[in-house]
């Protein structure tokens, strides 16, 4: 990871990915962090041989990852017209969805309170997988395959190679590294199948399993290590 100095401290922290520059703002505030010995000032600036520390907050907030179940009809996010994950889910601590699923759509989304998350996750420039089986009709062919995997052209945009694999001969499994609005509806719309039934099952390293649809479960361990090492992110717990 590159950095150019002189890098104000907040930045310098962000992109170490230790926390955003807003909670690295509040470290400084409480005294928690150090540059060369000395208690950092917000705005002080970090040259290429300071050393700088952070000691732990023992006040600071239990990071938490959530897989959840999304059912078909219930929204990623708050809206006017329909009720969302939050509305219909009481979780343990104040969470946020990471990402969206259409409200036609169901499967795996991750919820969690942690911010470094969210740019890491959704921005294109990262390339991370997610697996989706889909139902559509009528039955499509081998060529249906390979047309969805090399690209396809569908309003104005020509999307990324991908990989398709057949389950059976309506539905399919695909594996996407971007994530445009209903893509795999208007990939599929724009070769003549209509998608009867879509849903997520994979994040990265993060499966749906066999969470029930509404519920959720917790990413911890092993699974939670991997998912934020790919993300490049430091565990704080």
């Amino acid at each position: 990871m590159k950095i150019t100095y002189p890098i104000r401290i907040n930045k310098y922290l962000a992109t170490l990915n230790y926390s955003t520059r807003k909670g690295a703002d509040e470290l400084i505030k409480k005294g928690l962090v150090f540059i060369n010995d000395k208690k950092a000032l917000l705005g002080d600036q970090v040259q290429k041989n300071d050393k700088v520390l952070v000691k732990k907050d023992i006040n600071q907030k239990e990071l938490v990852y959530y897989a959840y179940n999304k059912k078909i009809g219930i929204s990623t996010n708050k809206d006017s017209k329909s009720k969302s994950i939050l509305d219909v889910t009481k979780f343990p601590t104040k969470v946020f969805p990471i990402g969206r699923l259409d409200k036609d759509s169901h499967g795996l989304i991750i919820l969690t309170n942690d911010g470094r998350v969210t740019d890491k996750l959704l921005s294109p420039r990262f390339k991370h997988e997610k697996e989706y089986v889909v139902k559509v009709e009528p039955n499509f062919s081998d060529k249906f395959m390979e047309l969805m995997s090399n690209g396809v052209h569908f309003d104005g945009y020509l999307s990324k190679k991908c990989k398709v694999t057949r389950k059976n001969k309506n539905t399919f499994f695909i594996t996407l590294t971007e994530g445009k609005k209903r893509q795999i509806r208007r990939m599929a719309e724009a070769l003549h199948h209509k998608v009867l039934d879509l849903k997520r099952i994979r994040i990265m390293n993060i499966l749906l399993g066999n969470t029930k649809e509404g519920e959720y479960r917790v990413i911890d361990g092993a699974e939670l290590k991997i998912f934020l090492e790919s993300l490049n992110i430091i565990n704080r717990k």
